[in-house]
């Protein structure tokens, strides 16, 4: 079974439909990846087991305005990022270096 999903690209708001498993993951959709993660296309059909989808606006299926209306796309790039877990912790889109250096200011 699947469920038809629509995601906005945030560069046109444009409208693009994929179709889905009815558990979604999906954390945000971004302008830009997040570091270190790994992006499927939507037609690959393990995309579910990757870290988010990389859209192209327009290439990679049809797009509609929000009413349903075809338009072209933008031809930008945007992300569909999952929720993604580190270690059993849950990390937050475009995440700090996590294990980086750390600043204690305790006088």
């Amino acid at each position: 079974m699947s469920v038809t999903v629509r995601y906005t690209c945030p560069h046109c708001d444009a409208v693009v439909s994929l179709e889905r498993p009815p558990e979604l993951t999906d954390r945000s959709v971004t302008t830009t990846t997040q570091p270190g993660w790994e992006y499927a296309t939507p037609d690959d059909p393990n995309r579910e087991e990757a870290d988010g989808i990389a859209f192209v606006c327009g290439e990679d299926g049809p797009v509609t305005d929000l009413e349903g209306d075809p338009l072209e796309g933008c031809g930008r790039p945007f992300y569909l990022n999952f929720v993604r877990y580190e270690h059993g912790v849950e990390l937050e889109p475009d995440p700090p270096t996590y294990g980086g250096p750390r600043f204690d200011f305790n006088a």
